[in-house]
Formats: C-alpha cells, sequence, structure tokens
C-alpha cells in the first residue's frame, strides 16, 4: 500500500478576507492629505438586544486606492489585507456606484 500526502487547499489556508460595503467620505483629491489612500465609512444596522429597535452604528476604515481614481460619494466594497501603514488595513476591491453629476 502506498500513502498519499494530501496538499492543503490553495484557498482557505487562513480564511477568507472580510468584505464590507461603504461610501467614500474622503479621498486624495484635497493637497496635503495621504496619497493612495481614501476613508470609506461603512453603516451597520442590528436590533438592539434590550429595546429590540434597529440601531445604525457607523465606522470609518482607511483603505487603499492603488490608481487614485475613486471620488467622495462612490459606493464601494473594501476587502480586509495586510497591514499597509499604520492605519490602512483594507483596499478597494470594486466600485459599486458611482452618483451622477452635478
Amino acid at each position: 500500500m502506498s500513502e498519499e500526502q494530501t496538499q492543503p487547499a490553495e484557498t482557505g489556508d487562513r480564511g477568507r478576507a472580510r468584505r464590507l460595503v461603504g461610501r467614500v467620505v474622503n479621498d486624495t483629491n484635497n493637497p496635503g492629505r495621504a496619497k493612495q489612500t481614501i476613508v470609506v465609512e461603512v453603516i451597520r444596522r442590528f436590533r438592539d438586544p434590550f429595546y429590540g429597535k434597529y440601531v445604525k452604528q457607523k465606522k470609518k476604515y482607511h483603505a487603499h486606492d492603488e490608481r487614485e481614481e475613486y471620488k467622495t460619494r462612490d459606493l464601494v466594497e473594501i476587502k480586509s489585507c495586510r497591514p499597509i501603514s499604520k492605519t490602512k488595513r483594507w483596499t478597494v476591491s470594486r466600485l459599486l456606484e458611482r452618483p451622477p453629476e452635478v
């Protein structure tokens, strides 16, 4: 009998990257801002365990924007990654919606 060595699957060794959807509230178009960084605000809705009413909770994440293509008010999807800087642990994966120009 021969023993077969099984290799671990390529996907899932370290788990799956978290994905969040949020709106860009700040980009690098302003002078003096960090290059290739956008700030994404994610709104989470959950039911309050005591009162039972639905509550909105906002949180801001710094995300890496390699090509500096995302603008304020864009709806984007971000995914977790290795630490890029002191505050950046997310990268922008795709654009979901761009509001019409006024």
